[in-house]
């Protein structure tokens, strides 16, 4: 055989063997995605992978169509909550707009549920929030919105879902609550994702751990 011949067949023989190399090595990678969510057991968000230690705790609060909504609404639920009032001009309306996107991504599937708490109850009675799920095409089985007592909003709000920045800088319980987190809890009552709900990026993520987390529980 040729030199020339020789040295052609020992190029693609090594180039052959770098793609079989290149492609276990993705295929492998592709295998190592995230196949699990971590735990959130503190309002810093510091994730802990085996540790589950933080739940949501015992709430009872009252929904657009004047029912009680309370742990046993969501128990074997994976849900998403947030926190809004009605009159907000600002960021509340990319919430529940995002919010309604999840809501129709997951409108035939009992297991993924939706809790909006207002920060607002002294005015966002029971017919405020009925009007508002109107305007926002809120599915009443799958997504309520809450009233109540505002200590106990603001506290669940605070130590509940650690949704509150500026309480764990300042620890003013008077401050009022405005936040762009969508929490993401498991059927267990567990915080497995936090997400910028104002970006429609951080909702894509959001569905993504969704699916991992129906695949986990």
């Amino acid at each position: 055989m040729a030199r020339g011949n020789i040295l052609s067949y020992l190029f693609f023989a090594i180039i052959l063997l770098f793609s079989t190399s290149c492609k276990t090595k993705t295929d492998k990678n592709i295998s190592n995605k995230i196949t699990r969510l971590p735990y959130f057991n503190a309002a810093d968000f510091t994730p802990e992978w085996d540790t589950p230690k933080h739940k949501i705790p015992e709430f009872a609060f009252i929904n657009q169509k004047g029912d009680t909504v309370n742990n046993n609404t969501y128990k074997g639920k994976i849900y998403i909550a947030d926190f809004f009032f009605t009159s907000c001009p600002g960021i509340c309306p990319k919430l529940t707009k995002n919010m309604a996107v999840i809501q129709e991504a997951y409108k035939a599937d009992k297991d993924i549920m939706l809790l909006s708490h207002t920060v607002m109850p002294w005015r966002d009675s029971v017919p405020l929030l009925k009007r508002y799920a109107e305007k926002y095409n809120v599915n009443s089985n799958k997504w309520h919105l809450v009233t109540g007592d505002k200590d106990a909003l603001y506290a669940i709000a605070r130590t509940g879902y650690f949704a509150d920045e500026d309480f764990t800088k300042t620890q003013d319980e008077n401050n009022f609550i405005h936040t762009e987190n969508f929490v993401l809890v498991d059927k267990l009552g567990y915080i497995r994702g936090v997400y910028n709900g104002t970006l429609p990026i951080d909702v894509e993520r959001l569905k993504r751990h969704i699916e991992i987390l129906k695949q986990e529980i």
